[in-house]
């Protein structure tokens, strides 16, 4: 794979505790620098910018770093304004809230911010995204779906992503919203990518050297669509159910994680 970053990525399926223990935002606290940490709080993808980035910046702040920077970006121009691109280059990482992935690559995409974001993580900020915003972090993402269905043919709509993760499809709140269809239907049309699904309070912490870590207290799923010997993907009719077989499927906890150039799943603690 081709996906060798300097930055860490923490990639979380949505619903993470930030008013108990949040063990996984006090590890994203670790990763972005601890108590010297500067955060940068992007709400692109919320329609509630304000509420939400203020949400999210009392936890960090509760949580210890030294500063929680809001970064209401949610139009092209805003995104292409000087004053932003030099909040984002003095970030030590990028916390990307929930909402419509669409509206993070449509808003930021070709834009200053979002070549300011990705030469900061190719230089080693550690980049995060929730729910929609851990969606938005492969090459190609997931924009619409059935969820709670079989998989079938022409329910999925994908679009391209912010390109920090190749050949990676990211699915979250995924056992939560019955998900596992829909992310075997992206696999099955690039049986050479991983689909990854995150379940809630759940998260994957991706390391510079190509594997990660599952964090959090739930699940998540690993799709590897290159054992699979054969699928109807290509010959059903639209809304039909597919037809898929000898797909590679792990279900991993806290304590492991998964080797992307090997494609092996590691027993961590």
């Amino acid at each position: 794979m081709r996906h060798i970053k300097k930055g860490h990525l923490v990639i979380i399926g949505g619903a993470e505790d930030r008013y108990g223990e949040s063990s996984i935002l006090q590890e994203v606290v670790e990763i972005i620098g601890g108590e010297d940490a500067r955060v940068g709080i992007l709400t692109t993808a919320t329609q509630h910018p304000e509420e939400v980035g203020e949400e999210y910046r009392a936890v960090f702040l509760r949580l210890g770093v030294k500063r929680a920077d809001i970064l209401n970006i949610n139009t092209r121009d805003e995104a292409n304004l000087d004053d932003n691109t030099r909040r984002i280059m003095d970030a030590t990482g990028f916390f990307f809230t929930g909402g419509d992935q669409l509206r993070i690559t449509s808003i930021l995409g070709g834009t200053k911010a979002y070549e300011a974001l990705k030469r900061s993580f190719h230089e080693g900020t550690a980049v995060i995204g929730t729910s929609a915003g851990a969606s938005v972090m492969s090459s190609t993402m997931i924009v619409e779906g059935n969820s709670n269905d079989a998989a079938r043919k022409c329910t999925l709509k994908m679009a391209p992503g912010l390109s920090l993760l190749e050949e990676v499809i990211i699915d979250q709140h995924f056992d939560q919203r019955g998900r596992l269809g829909r992310l075997l239907c992206g696999v099955a049309g690039n049986p050479g990518v991983l689909g990854i699904g995150i379940d809630e309070d759940t998260g994957i912490h991706v390391f510079p050297d190509e594997y990660f870590e599952v964090i959090g207290n739930n699940a998540v799923t690993v799709i590897d669509g290159k054992s699979i010997k054969s699928t109807n993907v290509s010959e059903t009719k639209p809304d039909e159910i597919l037809a898929i077989t000898n797909a590679s499927l792990h279900i991993l906890s806290k304590g492991y994680g998964f080797d992307f150039k090997r494609r092996e799943v590691l027993r961590l603690h």
